[in-house]
């Protein structure tokens, strides 16, 4: 089994340990300014809950025939625990073992975490924001709701922003820590084969 030296088994460790950030901070956010709320309606979402001003952004939107935001609507508030303790668990054994089959392993599976993620929020945002209740008191003919994925929106009066929050720039963090290592071991890799272009 092919290994890595002592400073990429240090940046899986680092990588690794920067996960578990997403146990104690917020993962995800989504802001909402208009002229009556100049200071800010923002929902955190975290890796089994919802907290901040989530019950006015519901009283807001059920004017326009919105769902009720509950942590009911997040089944991955069950499981993703779970997939972060693994991915977790797999990172720190990847810096144990030094095996580079698990480093490019831990890489996939962070890679893996983060596109689901955003697969899982736009999903989400879509049914939130198309799927309108037909009998609510503000109807505009052939507009939705639907929040940005990433970045700024404009939502009637209201300006919305949706991205990562403190948990979600750690694990981005750690995607970063691991393809730098994944570039650092490429560029071993042909400075040892131009050296011996026997290997």
């Amino acid at each position: 089994m092919k290994k890595i030296d002592s400073l990429n088994r240090a940046l899986i460790f680092i990588a690794a340990i920067l996960m578990v950030s997403a146990y104690y901070t917020p993962l995800w956010q989504i802001s909402l300014w208009a002229p009556q709320y100049p200071e800010g309606l923002n929902m955190k979402i975290w890796i089994d809950r919802l907290s901040g001003d989530v019950d006015i952004i519901n009283g807001v939107n059920h004017y326009i025939g919105m769902k009720h935001i509950g942590e009911e609507m997040f089944p991955e508030f069950i499981y993703l625990k779970y997939v972060f303790a693994f991915i977790i668990a797999f990172g720190v054994l990847a810096a144990l073992f030094a095996g580079r089959w698990m480093a490019y392993t831990f890489l996939g599976m962070i890679s893996l975490l983060g596109i689901g993620v955003l697969v899982d929020m736009y999903l989400w945002g879509y049914d939130y924001g198309h799927n309108l209740d037909p009998t609510a008191a503000i109807k505009v003919p052939g507009m939705s709701y639907q929040p940005p994925l990433l970045g700024y929106k404009e939502l009637l009066n209201f300006l919305a922003y949706s991205g990562p929050d403190t948990g979600g720039w750690l694990i981005s963090a750690s995607g970063l820590l691991m393809i730098f290592l994944a570039v650092r071991c490429h560029l071993e890799d042909k400075k040892n084969k131009s050296a011996n272009p026997y290997l």
